[in-house]
Order: structure tokens, then C-alpha cells, then sequence
């Protein structure tokens, strides 16, 4: 069956813009070759199914898992080789045996019972696939190699994460480890939260992790935020002088003047 859906289903070579769309048209390829009465037969293949079932042995209780599975070993740099490619893993979990799993379009890597990294395979040769993510606990001790660290390298960020860095450098002496701590929340939070929330502390002129991190979940709990002021020193402050009782007077002199002219 496999060379006559490869003859007959994918020639000339299909092209769609997803595997989802690619099987779905495999989908219905095989469903209206069931409607098919073949020579010799006075039924169709569907109907002949249907006759057959009844000798086919019961499904598995546990779906059959599509993949290539091997066992090999994490590297030094947190990474595991599958088919001639490297894949990246938590940086916690260097020199340990784990279990790779090859799909289609996905590899994942499981350490125990738990996943601990995802990649969309890849069929070029000795490439090495990086998360970002699986690398910050480690520069959050080195922050001088934030520059140079191949796995960020090409990591598309939006603009304000480039600002805040900016900012926290100039302001605070560790502003490079609080920018890793801001972009460790995305192994927690989505992109997307973790942005909001850049994006109003940068509006509120409160530059740092713990300020980051209290708008994210004042966001996500859906509350007012409280943050402390006295934490930001480099904020101006608001200069208010007393109230004098004199000033009342002024004020009841002019609307009464005011009055007067209408």
C-alpha cells in the first residue's frame, strides 16, 4: 500500500503549507478509493472492509506512537545528536542519558517520565538546533557571555526587551543579570504577557526584574498593580509644598473677582 499511495496520491510531488493539510488530502484520497469496486469483485473495497473487521484483531489500548526512538547522551553544551543533527536540552541536565524521539516535523528529548525539550526536526545535515530558553540559567551566572552566546544568537525579540536591557545596564550595577531573570520569565509566561508587561514598565519608568515580574502577574490575575516607588531612585521626584491658608483666600478672592466681570 505504500507504493501504490506513493504513485498514486503524491504525483507529481503534492505541496501544501502544512502537514495537517498534507494528511488531510491523503484523508480523502484513501476514503474515495474505498468507494472503489476493484476487477473481479462485485463489492467495494469499503463493504469488503466491513466483512473483514470482524477477523481483525482489537485496537491497542495505548495509541501507537509514530516515531524513531533512541537513547543517547547529553553533551557538555546541553546538546543530543539524533540523525546526524544536535538538539538542545536544559543546560541541568548535561552528561545524562535521555530518550529521543523522532517524528515527522517534531523531536522531543525526555529525561525519566518528563519532556524536557521540544524542536521541529530538522533534515539538513550537522546542524545544531538551539532553544534559548534551555541556556538562561546558565548566563544568568555568566552575563558577560550574553553577547556571544550562539544559542541567542538570531533570537528575535521585540524591540522593548532591547530598550529595558539598555536601560537596566545604565542604571543598575547588575542590570545584565536582571534582563536574563526578565527573559527567564518566558519559560514560565507567553511572549506575549511577558511583552505587555516590558511595555508598561518602560511606561512607568519602573526599570527593573521585580517590577517587570509584579505588573506580569498583577496583568495575569487581572488586579491593580502596587508598586513601591521607593524601590526606583532614579525616578524624579514630585516636589509638592504645603498648603498654606493663604492660598484658600487667593483662590476665593479670584473666583469672586471673576464673578464680578460676568
Amino acid at each position: 500500500m505504500v507504493g501504490y499511495a506513493r504513485r498514486n496520491f503524491m504525483v507529481p510531488v503534492p505541496r501544501f503549507a502544512t502537514w495537517d493539510a498534507f494528511n488531510a488530502h491523503l484523508e480523502a484520497e484513501c476514503r474515495k478509493r474505498r468507494e472503489r469496486t476493484l476487477r473481479g469483485h462485485t463489492e467495494t473495497i469499503a463493504q469488503r472492509f466491513e466483512r473483514d473487521r470482524t477477523a481483525l484483531l482489537p485496537l491497542p489500548e495505548v495509541p501507537y506512537d509514530a516515531c524513531d526512538k533512541i537513547s543517547a547522551r547529553v553533551s557538555s553544551l546541553a546538546l543530543v545528536r539524533y540523525r546526524g543533527n544536535d538538539y538542545s536540552v536544559p543546560t541541568q541536565h548535561g552528561h545524562l542519558q535521555v530518550l529521543v524521539r523522532g517524528y515527522v516535523h517534531e523531536v522531543t528529548i525526555a529525561c525519566g517520565s518528563e519532556v524536557i525539550a521540544r524542536h521541529s526536526r530538522s533534515y539538513a545535515r550537522e546542524a545544531v538546533v538551539y532553544d534559548p530558553l534551555h541556556y538562561l540559567a546558565l548566563l544568568e551566572q555568566k552575563t558577560r557571555a550574553l553577547d556571544q552566546a550562539a544559542p541567542l544568537q538570531g533570537w528575535q525579540l521585540p524591540a522593548c526587551y532591547l530598550q529595558l536591557r539598555r536601560l537596566l545596564e545604565a542604571r543598575l550595577k547588575h542590570g545584565g543579570r536582571e534582563y536574563v531573570q526578565v527573559l527567564r520569565l518566558l519559560e514560565t509566561f507567553k511572549l506575549e504577557e511577558v511583552t505587555q508587561a516590558i511595555e508598561e514598565a518602560l511606561e512607568l519608568g519602573t526599570i527593573g526584574f521585580d517590577a517587570v515580574k509584579h505588573l506580569l502577574l498583577c496583568r495575569i490575575d487581572q488586579r491593580p498593580p502596587r508598586l513601591d516607588m521607593e524601590n526606583y531612585p532614579h525616578l524624579p521626584l514630585a516636589q509638592v509644598r504645603t498648603t498654606q491658608a493663604a492660598d484658600y483666600m487667593s483662590l476665593l478672592a479670584t473666583r469672586s473677582n471673576t464673578g464680578a466681570t460676568v
